[in-house]
């Protein structure tokens, strides 16, 4: 199977503009991003999809590979199709430019679950290790069936816990996910025509269209820790993250 990882990297950002560009440890963050996809050995190919000249000449300056995509595109996963749509691929994976620290075993092992044919999108979820997270809205929720695949995505806390018992005491129960997607391209061409869903605008969660159009999403189970940049705080702690990676090696 050909695999293409596509970093989409849009240069608006409220709360941290330019953020592909912002350093960490010297380099860009999109830098980092690409260079972790990079070492998975499964992945045949990595492309930056960009809306800005400016990521794109960062991106071509490290020597990794970049293509422009229309800044009008509604959502990431359009973008992602863009810049694949010509190419020759059976798997494609979205991966955000903005997990510096990504790990590439998270990477393969999302390639790997497609030799089940009944597979067509895959993503990553973790236990919830944190009660805190359980309410907090900003950390979306899944519950999976015994088969692996996704019965739900919700920004509440699900599933709900009754018989006046607290959700720490049911801790196991509970996983987050972990924003990768990996999708056979054939299906990623069929996502990209769906419109906006009832779910999904309820939650703002895109996958929700997916799951309300009748296509399943696989999830893996993984011990990533998902280390996101999107505020200049973020920004702060993963320099220095990056430090102590430096300091290690």
């Amino acid at each position: 199977m050909k695999t293409i990882c596509v970093i989409p990297a849009r240069y608006a950002s409220s709360r941290l503009p330019g953020k592909p560009l912002a350093e960490i440890a010297g380099k860009p963050m999109i830098q980092w991003v690409y260079e972790q996809a990079s070492k998975a050995n499964n992945i045949d190919e990595v492309i930056v999809a960009t809306d800005h000249t400016a990521i794109k000449k960062a991106v071509e300056n490290f020597n990794g590979m970049a293509v422009m995509t229309a800044p009008e595109l509604p959502s990431g996963t359009d973008r992602v199709y863009a810049a694949i749509k010509e190419k020759s691929a059976d798997i494609v994976i979205n991966l955000q430019g903005d997990e510096p620290f990504i790990s590439e075993k998270i990477l393969e092992n999302l390639v790997n679950v497609f030799e089940n044919p009944e597979v067509e999108i895959a993503t990553a979820v973790k236990k919830i290790e944190k009660e805190a997270d359980i309410s907090n809205p900003n950390v979306v929720k899944v519950t999976r069936a015994s088969n692996g695949f996704a019965l739900y995505f919700s920004r509440s806390a699900i599933p709900f816990i009754r018989d006046n018992r607290t959700p720490g005491e049911n801790l196991s129960v509970f996983y987050k996910h972990i924003g990768i997607y990996a999708y056979r391209k054939s299906c990623l061409e069929k996502l990209t025509e769906l419109g906006e869903s009832n779910l999904e605008r309820s939650e703002k969660l895109e996958q929700l269209r997916f799951l309300e159009n009748n296509y399943r999403i696989f999830t893996i189970l993984t011990d990533y820790e998902s280390i996101s940049v999107d505020t200049p705080d973020d920004l702060k702690k993963a320099n220095s993250i990056a430090s102590q990676l430096q300091n290690n090696t």
